[in-house]
């Protein structure tokens, strides 16, 4: 990769720069931090089995590419509920994403030397920033409203960090996971 670089004192120069891959990146993120690891995962929300919570839009259900958590009282009555990360992990992304995400917290994590990320959207309120490493049910956040949507946790599993954020729907994309598949493929 070739970048140009431009200073105010010498002018530009085009100069090569190594690409760092984002495995690469995370391998010495993860090594450096061993006790992040994962240790196993549990539910985002009702920790650790999503007890008072029911999946209201199921991944693949209309192409859906996660899953829809909501409180079994229905309507906004999980409004501000805790959202938990479910593994242990590095939060790489915490910032309003505007449109019909609002709210978005994406954390890494790293499982038999695998990388995965979690995807957690809708918030009413972020407890993490860029950079904090959390454990497996450390409160991320709060479940939030988003455009016209009542409350609810939009959780998404990509077998590839850092894949950009897409709509929540997609017909294509094997980059993503079945979100309770998962979890309970990989409990503690």
């Amino acid at each position: 990769m070739y970048t140009i670089l431009c200073f105010v004192v010498f002018g530009c120069v085009e100069k090569h720069i190594p690409e760092t891959s984002p495995v690469s990146q995370y391998e010495e993120l993860f090594d450096n931090h061993p006790t992040y690891k994962s240790d196993g995962f549990d539910f985002p929300v009702g920790k650790p089995n999503a007890k008072g919570y029911r999946d209201a839009q199921p991944f693949g259900e209309n192409n859906h590419s996660g899953e829809d958590w909501n409180g079994n009282g229905g309507g906004d009555s999980d409004l501000g509920d805790p959202i938990y990360s479910i593994a242990n992990g590095w939060v790489s992304v915490s910032e309003n994403k505007g449109g019909g995400w609002c709210n978005v917290v994406r954390v890494v994590h790293q499982v038999d030397g695998v990388f995965i990320e979690s995807l957690y959207a809708h918030l009413d309120t972020m407890d993490k920033q860029v950079g904090d490493w959390v454990k497996r049910g450390e409160q991320i956040g709060t479940i939030g409203k988003c455009a016209d949507y009542f409350a609810h946790l939009h959780l998404e599993l990509r077998n590839q960090p850092d894949m950009p954020l897409g709509n929540g729907y997609s017909s294509e994309d094997k980059r993503l996971l079945s979100p309770t598949t998962y979890i309970n493929a990989h409990r503690p």
